[in-house]
């Protein structure tokens, strides 16, 4: 067990030199430019059931951030501050906000030869949902059946596109179709290519893709572009990235804005781009709307510092192409953050790199950007750094979750979790792990009043990761995280990455959700057996226990509500059979839980056929 530390901090404004000065804008804008489709994706699915991919084995580019050495000295000071304070025992405390619910969850994409795997994750009103990892296309329902698979480079199909990394999906809810982006990742200024496809149906996995190609270097600086984030306005699509020289290092940061309603049809867009940006923010990070409804024209950004600091910056694109938009920049005080040291796995002494403190994920909800980093939570360890920024008196609230002294958590994503715009609760998925555990998939609730809940596991590993080093392996660089926008009942779909027995990593996708029914901590490892499955009448499940315990089975939906409470008395150490009659339910998906002490040994997904 383990004391969860948690540490409120407000700040308020500090306002250093509002640019936009007698109409300037804070950054050089391109002129408007024109881009035509490159072609249609309508590239046959591979074997759904099989999923064949041949690629070779990469490790992405980790180009410099910006102040590298001071990054890497902070951090080295932090490991040896790390060993200083060991694992502790102590038990959870000071938990108030509504506990995560894992529902259904599947094997997500799997691993084509890369480490990390860059997971993104989008999913529509209708239940497609649209998965992305370095290399893989993957399409399903929301019941995780396969609807199309393919590796990203045959089904683009340039033979420009060399190799493939850094995916990112949305939904645009709006429009109900989806936009998904990649880049060649060659790591090099001559070829250095951002793919753009806009799905002309909203299934994409049977009407096809518009495609769009860009350079990486519009002013032909011998640079390349990386770290893609991207948003949607009511008109247009945002990509922020940064931009790198040859050798790897720091250049600037890049705004491409690009026309996107005429995409979904295949007709020419305009397009400009904003560089020399004040203050030489290093990853920007754009904020599209947390319900995904029309957020207007423009654009805010927020950047952190890699290295640490105790202020944010915060940019904002006034308008759209059309109406010859500015750059306004502002710098926001904030609680001092910090790099923490790399994170331990079990079973190894290879490490997993913690990267540094740039800003990760984040949305923008009745005038609240809530957004998310890791930084030191204490004594040189990993925690989640939240934030809400209120973007009309430009104060910024923060509070860290963290584990000092058991584990680290890294490589936060965060999503919208109400169905009110006056809730700012979010779900905050994560990755941990600590020389005592194989790295994990997790997740918190933080409720409208900046109280955290317990962490709940998604999915763990079963083994640790050593695939392209023995000393440190890449762990980021996102966790995926979308928000089901019509759910009657608020729930997010994530897409994180955990190690296989093959020592690399692997995907998983999980639905989130929460209910006064909620169970914490299912541990998912426990032998089970569903027979048959899907169900049409009797139901048997065999599953194992440690020893003679008390249970209850509980039976929910999808949506986290109770269905029936089956069963409650004692089970036998070992194996246990347990069976009742589906034929009282109706067709669907159900979750099937077996809980003791109010904490889930397992939850099952239970499909149950017509009758």
């Amino acid at each position: 067990m383990y004391k969860i530390y948690v540490n409120i901090l407000f700040s308020v404004v500090a306002f250093f030199g509002y640019s936009a000065v007698n109409g300037q804008s804070s950054a050089s804008r391109s002129a408007v430019m024109k881009m035509e489709p490159v072609g249609k994706s309508n590239q046959e699915s591979k074997d759904a059931n099989w999923r064949p991919i041949l690629t070779s084995k990469c490790e992405e580019h980790e180009p410099l951030v910006p102040d590298h050495e001071k990054l890497e000295q902070i951090k080295a000071n932090k490991a040896l501050l790390k060993k200083l304070n060991p694992s502790s025992t102590s038990k959870v405390t000071g938990i108030s906000a509504t506990t995560p619910i894992v529902g259904s969850n599947w094997q997500g994409n799997t691993n084509t030869g890369y480490s990390p795997m860059d997971n993104s994750i989008a999913i529509s009103d209708g239940g497609i949902i649209v998965s992305v990892a370095n290399n893989s296309l993957l399409v399903t329902d929301i019941n995780g059946s396969v609807l199309y698979f393919n590796d990203i480079a045959t089904f683009f199909n340039d033979p420009a596109i060399t190799a493939v990394c850094d995916p990112v999906v949305l939904y645009d809810r709006p429009q109900d179709k989806f936009i998904f982006f990649f880049q060649e990742c060659s790591g090099n200024s001559n070829n250095t290519q951002i793919c753009i496809c806009f799905s002309q149906t909203n299934n994409p996995a049977s009407g096809g893709w518009w495609n769009y190609k860009l350079t990486g270097d519009p002013q032909n600086l011998g640079v390349w572009f990386d770290y893609p984030k991207m948003a949607v306005s009511d008109d247009e699509l945002f990509i922020t990235g940064n931009m790198f020289n040859n050798s790897g290092v720091f250049n600037q940061a890049f705004v491409y804005q690009i026309e996107k309603n005429p995409a979904y049809t295949g007709s020419n867009i305009n397009w400009n781009y904003w560089y020399n940006i004040n203050n030489s923010p290093f990853t920007l990070l754009p904020g599209g709307n947390g319900f995904g409804q029309q957020p207007g024209t423009g654009c805010w950004f927020v950047a952190t510092t890699s290295a640490g600091a105790s202020n944010i910056k915060v940019y904002h694109i006034t308008g759209n192409i059309a109406s010859s938009p500015t750059m306004t920049d502002n710098t926001v005080a904030t609680t001092s953050y910090s790099p923490a040291a790399d994170a331990d796995q079990l079973g190894t002494n290879c490490k997993l790199d913690n990267g540094d403190c740039r800003a990760l994920s984040g949305f923008v909800l009745n005038g609240i950007f809530h957004f998310v980093f890791h930084s030191d939570a204490g004594q040189g360890w990993n925690g989640i750094n939240y934030n809400r920024l209120n973007l009309t008196s430009l104060t910024n609230s923060s509070t860290i979750l963290g584990q000092p002294g058991l584990y680290d958590l890294s490589y936060p994503s965060v999503s919208a979790f109400s169905n009110s715009v006056n809730d700012k609760s979010v779900m905050i998925g994560f990755g941990r792990s600590s020389a005592t555990i194989f790295p994990e998939i997790r997740v918190v609730n933080c409720d409208n009043n900046m109280s955290w809940s317990s962490d709940v596991l998604v999915h763990g590993s079963s083994s640790f990761v050593s695939f392209t080093s023995t000393t440190t392996e890449r762990w980021g660089d996102y966790t995926g995280i979308c928000r089901k926008n019509n759910s009657p009942n608020p729930s997010v779909w994530m897409l994180g990455m955990f190690g296989n027995n093959s020592n690399t990593w692997d995907s998983w996708v999980a639905e989130v959700h929460a209910s006064g029914t909620g169970i914490a901590d299912a541990d998912n490892n426990l032998p089970a057996t569903i027979y048959p499955n899907p169900v049409i009448d009797i139901f048997s499940f065999y599953f194992n226990l440690p020893q003679q315990m008390k249970i209850r089975v509980q039976l929910t939906d999808e949506s986290g509500k109770l269905v029936k409470e089956l069963f409650t008395g004692d089970a036998h150490a070992g194996e246990n059979s347990f069976s009742f009659n589906a034929g009282m339910l109706s067709a669907g998906t159900y979750i099937i839980s077996v809980i003791n002490n109010e904490k889930a040994l397992l939850h099952k997904k239970v499909n149950i056929s017509s009758h």
